[in-house]
């Protein structure tokens, strides 16, 4: 018998350690395998026409009313309603779900496909491609009607191919990749849909687990003869509807930067090439501003050129829905250190779409952050988040850049993980879109206009030590949806 059970041993053992080198050289190829072509991109300055920056605001009034103002999504169906030959629009959350919200909320998902099928019919010739992430399809676990309508009206869908990008998650997705990803996914009835109604297969959690995404959110025009673009943190989710965010408007160059980035991902998602877009390098643009296009670790790099330029006594603003990333911290702190003033707005981490969270990752920052001097206060939200992506240096020159987009200030969004596009904007602080940007972030530091926005830091302060461990896990290792 001991003879027997020997080899037995030996070949488990043997199975067991080739297994392990198979998850281990998954996992190693999954965090630094090539990124595609065209991920990545740190565009050169350029100049910039028609640039303006736009802002939805959901405040409470002296009376303790809630209200709601939105010009994002107007922005974006003015833009579309007047293209005649080329529209793209990649945007990551394109859906219904309200989650556990009970508030009446926008239809903004229906209306972004009842305008785009409404301009194709009027412009049978208009090329319209929509980009976005497979989450809105439960990844392939769901069907979406809105882009069973879209497909119909003769619109190019595409589903960005995240396989193609590195592992967010790789503790995770060594498993998923050669043991989960090779069935691929069909609808199903087995568990709940975790958005919203209707039911999915189990394989579709399961691919959740990866945490990727193709988090971008922009749109682009054609506009009397010209490109528009429009970057911003906004998705069309009807969930999202009450959220605070920004965007920058621009035409010029630099939108040639963002349909290159944008003609990347349809490629490695085996998507159309956007062939009828104005072609953006015609006559030289004379403009006091300057548009760059960021893209992925780009963002984190244009960020720290940002902070780190401040100089004492100069102004640093930061709006932001998650900050996490420990390069930017670190940076913060030392620019409160050499005499910068820092503010920083941020949300509290308490609300998503009815769910009540636990405040990780930014009350744990939050208290780093103010024990090195920074200034914090929370966005003061009743249901919505304060969900911008906002980073603005005004310097002693009167000049300042500003910086806004998709892109959180955490490793998954911004060390080539999730696709992340934002723009940052330079020139002097006196010309429109840059003093609109600042004097959005003081209105809501201040509370002006008899509208609450903010409260103190205090109010959602936590400074234990479980939320602190469990953040800085979490941020190492991917284990974490932000």
């Amino acid at each position: 018998m001991v003879k027997t059970k020997r080899p037995i041993l030996r070949y488990g053992l043997a199975l067991l350690g080739l297994l392990f080198v198979v998850l281990l050289g998954t996992g190693l190829y999954g965090v630094f395998k090539p990124l595609p072509e065209g991920v990545g991109m740190e565009a050169p300055p350029r100049p910039a026409t028609d640039v303006r920056f736009l802002a939805d605001r959901t405040y409470v009034d002296e009376q303790g009313t809630r209200h709601t103002e939105q010009v994002i999504f107007d922005e974006v169906f003015r833009l579309i309603g007047q293209a005649e030959r080329f529209v793209l629009v990649d945007m990551f959350l394109f859906n219904a779900y309200l989650g556990q919200l009970t508030d009446t909320h926008r239809a903004l998902s229906s209306e972004l496909t009842d305008r785009l099928i409404a301009q194709k019919k009027r412009h049978p010739e208009l090329q319209v491609l929509v980009i976005t992430d497979p989450l809105n399809t439960l990844y392939g676990g769901l069907p979406s009607p809105h882009f069973e309508r879209l497909k119909a009206a003769g619109i190019s869908v595409t589903l960005t191919d995240l396989t193609q990008l590195r592992d967010s998650n790789p503790l995770y997705s060594s498993l998923w990749r050669p043991f989960v990803q090779p069935w691929g996914n069909s609808a199903g009835n087995t568990l709940p849909n975790p958005f919203g109604e209707g039911r999915v297969s189990l394989r579709s959690y399961l691919t959740l687990i990866n945490f990727k995404a193709n988090h971008r959110k922009l749109l682009m025009v054609d506009e009397g003869g010209d490109l528009t673009a429009l970057v911003t943190s906004a998705n069309p989710h009807d969930g999202s509807s009450a959220h605070g965010n920004v965007a920058l408007r621009f035409s010029g160059p630099a939108t040639g930067d963002l349909l290159q980035s944008e003609a990347a991902v349809l490629e490695f998602s085996d998507g159309p090439a956007p062939s009828q877009a104005p072609d953006p390098a015609g006559a030289p643009v004379s403009s006091e501003l300057t548009v760059q296009v960021v893209t992925e670790r780009a963002v984190e790099r244009a960020a720290l050129e940002l902070i780190n330029g401040a100089d004492a006594g100069e102004q640093l603003d930061m709006a932001m829905f998650y900050l996490s990333d420990r390069h930017l911290v670190r940076a913060l702190q030392q620019a409160a250190e050499r005499g910068v003033n820092v503010r920083i707005l941020l949300d509290p981490n308490k609300d998503a779409f009815g769910r009540e969270k636990n405040g990780v990752p930014n009350r744990p920052v939050a208290h780093e952050l103010v024990s090195t001097g920074v200034a914090v206060r929370w966005c003061d939200t009743h249901g919505e988040q304060c969900h911008s992506k906002w980073l603005m240096h005004r310097d002693a020159d009167g000049t300042a850049r500003m910086l806004l987009g998709s892109t959180n200030f955490t490793r998954r969004n911004l060390h080539n993980l999730n696709l992340e596009t934002s723009v940052v904007l330079r020139g002097p602080l006196s010309t429109e879109p840059l003093t609109s940007g600042a004097q959005w972030f003081d209105e809501r530091w201040h509370n002006r206009l008899g509208r609450q926005y903010s409260v103190d830091y205090e109010v959602y302060a936590d400074e234990s030590l479980w939320p602190r461990i469990q953040y800085r896990v979490m941020e190492a290792t991917g284990l974490s949806t932000f």
